[in-house]
């Protein structure tokens, strides 16, 4: 990979950031799926230490959160016996925030869906804020503590639990249910009742399926080991919030969170695994 030259390099990143699999990067690029692989590793490792010291101090004012299922390795139902049970095998879930003004995602974590994990996860989103702000999640029980844990009573919070009906028609598995309504719940502070909304995160879990093939359903482009799901979703993270122009806001999140002055190419994402290594020389 080292050996790879730097057109190449962006060639392969720009292939998979489009949301193309590793075997069609490979068809596309002439990249040997090795190198794809170990460039993926290195770059995605790379976006997730340089977004982690880049998004302190955020002065956001309203967040949301949600979580997105996928699975690595096979389904549950399919994991073997002796693997039930260990993280990376079946069920895995991406939680993220976003910044409903800037559209910015802050954080994520790659996980089960437990206390565990939701602790893990707010106790990081709280560490990245500069001031109080207004948080909306869905109505997973273990956000209250987790939320309580990481702010106290510095926080104004919201739950917001949509109703969904029942569709017995037999297309209904490729569709979600209907949705019927939605219960707004204040659970600490005095959070704006115009903004409990959870809209956008929501909207960004539909762009994560459209831009990663690992998340697409019914198919087989699905993560094979949990590591490199976590390189994908760095970089795809990266992506959007460095180079991707949001369609309402004109320029980057990034850029409107005052994160980033331009707007990133992918050359400099790519170069970013060489100012690791010459730190670390």
């Amino acid at each position: 990979m080292n050996n790879l030259p730097m057109e190449r390099q962006t060639q392969v990143i720009s292939a998979l950031v489009e949301g193309n699999s590793i075997r069609a990067t490979v068809r596309m690029t002439g990249v040997a799926k090795d190198t794809v692989l170990k460039l993926l590793a290195k770059v995605g490792q790379a976006c997730a230490e340089y977004q982690d010291k880049a998004f302190r101090n955020l002065t956001c004012k309203r967040i949301q959160c949600d979580e997105i299922w996928s699975f690595c390795y096979a389904k549950d139902k399919n994991v073997p016996e002796e693997l039930r049970g260990k993280f990376g095998y079946g069920d895995v879930w991406t939680w993220t925030a976003l910044c409903a003004e800037t559209k910015l995602v802050p954080c994520w974590l790659v996980g089960g869906r437990s206390a565990r994990y939701a602790n893990s996860f707010i106790a990081d989103l709280a560490s990245r804020l500069a001031s109080r702000v207004q948080l909306t999640t869905d109505g997973h029980r273990v956000y209250l503590d987790a939320v309580e844990r990481a702010f106290g009573s510095e926080i104004d919070y919201a739950m917001l639990v949509k109703l969904y009906g029942n569709d017995a028609a037999p297309e209904s598995r490729y569709s979600p249910a209907q949705c019927i309504g939605a219960v707004a719940t204040s659970i600490i502070g005095r959070p704006d009742k115009r903004h409990i909304s959870t809209s956008y995160v929501e909207r960004q879990n539909l762009t994560m399926r459209m831009n990663m093939r690992r998340f697409t359903r019914l198919t087989n482009g699905f993560s094979k080991k949990v590591e490199n799901h976590q390189h994908a979703l760095a970089l795809y993270f990266m992506y959007y919030n460095f180079c991707r122009i949001h369609q309402t806001l004109r320029v980057t999140p990034a850029m409107e969170a005052k994160v980033s002055d331009h707007v990133w190419e992918l050359r400099e994402i790519v170069e970013l695994i060489r100012t690791d290594a010459k730190k670390a020389a």
